[in-house]
Parts: structure tokens; sequence; C-alpha cells
């Protein structure tokens, strides 16, 4: 039988379950649906690749300077020709960072707005648990069935989560979870995290690593556009993306496809 439903709780999950109780809530009055982050995520993806396009475009004119410049001092010793060269290209760098100033600026504060926006919203988004609690708050279904199973047993319950599990039922495991949430921790006969997360796992983890992505972008591209300002790679700042790259991937999600994801959330 799938751990899910063996009988009791896993040690972790009774860990969570007794500090979620103690654990205090902090407010916070911004709301953002996870098919918000998902498009959020798009907006950050769309503006990082309008910025890169600029970057590149600049960059080019860059690299033709100095091709230009060197062909022009072709008969210069190549020390004396190196140092012409490179004064020429700092130069023509400066000049491009000065007339594309305004544009960079406009999308390097883009990707940080739309990391602030997504950066609020993440303590929504701490859990399954929490997520599947909220999804169906106030439903006259979901407080039918808690009061339909107020009196089953430790027998009726498995069987009724590895229904919901199995048929997707939201509401259903919402109202088990709180059925179980009454019972000692150690007579649960399942536990209520693992339940959240077959039903909204994946919704969580979806929307875990947007939150990320778009975090990462916004440092990707605050990084990229001091690159073309100096003319010179911070391998520092690479590694803090690889760091982040890393994280996102251990989230296990597949954000490829975000029309595909936001449009199974308009369907649900």
């Amino acid at each position: 039988m799938p751990r899910l439903f063996a009988h009791g709780p896993s040690r972790d999950a009774e860990r969570k379950e007794q500090t979620m109780a103690v654990k205090k809530a902090a407010l916070a009055s911004n709301w953002l649906s996870v098919t918000d982050v998902i498009q959020r995520l798009g907006r950050a993806r769309e503006n990082r690749d309008q910025h890169a396009r600029l970057l590149n475009t600049l960059e080019g004119q860059v690299t033709q300077r100095r091709i230009d410049v060197e062909r022009s001092l072709a008969d210069l010793p190549s020390n004396e020709r190196s140092k012409v060269v490179t004064r020429a290209v700092n130069g023509h760098r400066a000049e491009l960072r000065r007339k594309s100033a305004d544009a960079r600026l406009a999308l390097v504060r883009e990707a940080g707005r739309l990391r602030d926006e997504v950066a609020a919203v993440r303590m929504h988004f701490e859990s399954p648990m929490q997520m599947l609690m909220r999804e169906s708050l106030g439903s006259e279904r979901r407080s039918r069935l808690i009061g339909q199973i107020a009196q089953s047993g430790p027998t009726e319950l498995a069987s009724l989560a590895s229904y919901a599990a199995a048929t997707k039922d939201k509401e259903l495991g919402a109202a088990l979870c709180t059925r179980v949430s009454m019972l000692p921790v150690h007579d649960r006969p399942f536990s209520s995290h693992e339940l959240a997360d077959a039903l909204v796992g994946e919704s969580h983890r979806n929307v875990t690593q947007a939150v990320m992505e778009v975090e990462r972008i916004a440092v990707e591209t605050l990084h990229a556009d001091s690159t073309f300002e100096t003319g010179r790679t911070n391998l520092t700042r690479n590694l803090q993306s690889a760091f982040m790259r890393r994280d996102e991937a251990a989230v296990g999600a597949d954000l490829s496809d975000l029309d595909a994801l936001t449009a199974n959330k308009e369907e649900e």
C-alpha cells in the first residue's frame, strides 16, 4: 500500500502537523493566484528576452567597432595598435551606454517590479496543505462533507483519503484534512500533508518554481546589464545564478509550456 495511506502519519508529517498549530501567521496584503504567478513568469521571460536582444545588438556594435579600428590600424605595431583599439572600443561602449541607458533601465526595472510582485505573495504558497485548505474554502459541499464524516472511523477515513487522491477531489480532501486534524497525531489514519501533496502538489511545485525563476531572471537581467556597462564578466555573479538554477531544478516542476499551465488552471 502506498505510503500516503499507510496507517499513521510519517515522522516528517507528524512534526509538520505538531508545529503548524503553534506557528504564528504573518499577514500579507497582496494576492496573486497560481495563474497570475505563472503569467508574471511569462512576462518576466519576455522582458528578459527583450533586454537580451538589446544587449546583443549593442555588443554587436562594439564588436564591429573593434573590427573596423583594428583593420584601419593594421600597419601599426601590435602593442600600439592594441592600446588604440582598446581606447576606441571603450569610448564607443561608453557612448552606447549613454544612448541606451533609458531603454535598459526600463527593462531592468520591469524585471525588478515583477520579482517584487511574486515575492510579496510567496507566503500564500508555502505548502500544498495551505493551498488545499484554501482551495474550496466556504463551499457548501465541503461543509456537508465535514458533517458527513464527523463520526467516521480510521478505516473509513483512510479509504476516503485514497478515493479523494484517486479522483482528485479537493473538496473531499480538504474535509478529510479538517477531520483528521481533530484526532490525536498518533491516531490519524493517513498523513494530511501527503494527501494535500497528492491533490495540489503539482500546482504547489509550479508556483514555487515560478516565483524562484522570476527572482532569478531579475538578478540575471541586472547582472547582464552590469556586464554590458563594464565590458567585464563577473564570475561571482555567474556562480550565484548557477546556484539559483540548481535550486529551481530541485523543485521538479515543468514550466516549459506556460500557456498550457494557465489553460489547465482555467479549466479546473
